[in-house]
Order: structure tokens, then sequence, then C-alpha cells
């Protein structure tokens, strides 16, 4: 199982765009997301504060900045065309 997290915060509308991209992928893909919020820790705030969604993978800590696709975060996660 790809295990990945969504970095956002409360009331951040894009980061509620974000959690409706990704859900397509939970149904297809053996794919656990972590959904945390940013201000749990400081140096979170610090990396992710301005960038917020942000799709992260932690296998690999690769990230995907906002905006992505369903599309786009499929390939990030490793899904074939």
């Amino acid at each position: 199982m790809l295990e990945c997290r969504l970095y956002s915060t409360l009331g951040c509308h894009l980061c509620e765009e974000a959690e409706k991209v990704l859900q397509p992928l939970l149904a297809v893909l053996p794919l656990q997301i972590e959904w945390v919020d940013i201000v749990e820790r400081e140096d979170w705030v610090e990396r992710y504060g301005v960038h917020i969604p942000v799709f992260a993978r932690l296998d690999t800590g690769a990230e995907l900045f906002w905006p992505f696709t369903t599309q786009q975060a499929w390939e990030f996660c490793g899904g074939r065309q």
C-alpha cells in the first residue's frame, strides 16, 4: 500500500478541492492518504504555509504542489495511462 500525506489546514478551500481531486484514486489504487493540518508542526507551517495543499509520497518524499489534476495525482502515485 502506498502511503501518502496531504498537507492542508482548516478553512483552506483549495485543500477541499484537492481532497475532491484525490478521492477517486482511493477507489482504484492501493493508497492510504493521511490528511494533516500544517499548524500541528512549526516546520510544516514554514515549509508549506504558502503552498498548501501539497500531496506527498511518504516512501520517496516526492511532493506534488497544487494545482494538480486527478490524472497528475494518478501518475504521481505510479498509475499508468
